[in-house]
């Protein structure tokens, strides 16, 4: 089977501490996906969350019973 290979398609060498590696394989496998799509998932959410704090929004995880809050800050 061949793979076309089109200009927008790019490689990036990423190095991860033994735990990053572990957590990402971790959830590909949870997820039952690859850890290049697990990468591109995670870097489209990020974009996406800059972008609504960019314009003033908050993103809050609230517990499941309501009784618990926390603001997540991007950096």
């Amino acid at each position: 089977m061949k793979i076309k290979v089109t200009k927008r398609d790019r490689s990036l060498v990423l190095n991860l501490s033994k735990r990053e590696m572990s957590a990402l394989e971790q959830l590909a496998e949870r997820k039952g996906q690859t850890k290049s799509a697990v990468l591109r998932q995670a870097l489209r959410l990020y974009e996406s969350l800059d972008a609504r704090v960019s314009q003033g929004a908050r993103l809050v995880l609230e517990a499941p019973d309501q009784r618990e809050k926390a603001e997540v800050l991007l950096l």
